[in-house]
């Protein structure tokens, strides 16, 4: 199975889904409100924005504009279809990029935020090469999946290890994002009803239609399988992981 052939099967499970990774409205909210002295017209960068569900959330509370940045354009899409709806488009500008190398001017950003994206580069290294867009005192909203119990079984030590070895508890990245210049000014873990209610149960929905399509394509099936897997991780051991909303702020630079 090729790489397109692959992408094709993995768009299949995640087209038309409200969100493209844990997350609520309920924690955006929150989110939003540990940040103290955030510019009454913020100018946001939303990073790694999928279909954008979280995107029009943070534009019903603020005045401001946000720049919604994917590499897929099919997200892209679903979110400019989205803002429509909602007469919000023109306070929103959709650009497909690659997270690692934006192409924006340093100093540019009041807000940028980032559900789920940084575990694509990795938290460290994302919250630094971040860092430059943001004004002088800017802030960061980033939820990264996190150790939230010591001791996790073997198995599930062995399925982050393979899943992303990177996977710190808060502590460990409490230090990263100071040593990466930024002051930690709040965080708090998703509860799990953000993992559930648009992401995984829409996910698991979708899974016997597509198991029954695909009975006779091995490598689409292993696709389908690893995603009924880590459902299943989290079903089983929630108490030992989740999501992080950490919440900071640029020190002097």
């Amino acid at each position: 199975m090729d790489e397109q052939q692959i992408m094709r099967v993995f768009f299949e499970i995640h087209s038309n889904l409200p969100r493209e990774g844990p997350g609520n409205f309920d924690s955006i909210k929150r989110a939003f409100s540990i940040l103290p002295k955030l510019n009454r017209n913020p100018y946001i960068l939303d990073i790694g924005c999928g279909p954008g569900m979280q995107t029009l959330d943070l534009i019903s509370l603020t005045d401001g504009k946000i720049v919604a940045v994917d590499n897929h354009q099919q997200f892209l899409d679903a979110l400019q279809k989205r803002a429509v709806k909602k007469s919000v488009a023109e306070r929103i500008e959709l650009v497909n990029a690659d997270m690692s190398s934006l192409d924006f001017k340093h100093g540019t950003f009041d807000l940028i935020w980032s559900e789920g994206s940084a575990y694509f580069m990795g938290f460290e290294n994302a919250i630094r090469t971040w860092k430059p867009l943001l004004k002088k005192h800017g802030y960061l909203a980033v939820t990264e999946v996190s150790w939230t119990k010591p001791g996790p079984p073997d198995e599930l030590k062995s399925f982050w290890d393979e899943e992303y070895p990177q996977i710190q508890d808060i502590e460990a990245n409490r230090t990263v994002i100071e040593n990466a210049g930024y002051t930690l000014i709040g965080h708090f873990i998703l509860p799990e009803s953000a993992w559930w209610d648009h992401y995984y149960t829409p996910i698991e929905n979708k899974l016997p239609t597509l198991r029954e399509k695909y009975k006779h394509n091995p490598d689409a099936i292993a696709i389908i399988e690893s995603h009924d897997r880590e459902i299943d991780f989290y079903r089983k051991y929630s108490e030992y992981y989740g999501y992080v909303f950490y919440i900071m702020q640029t020190k002097d630079q």
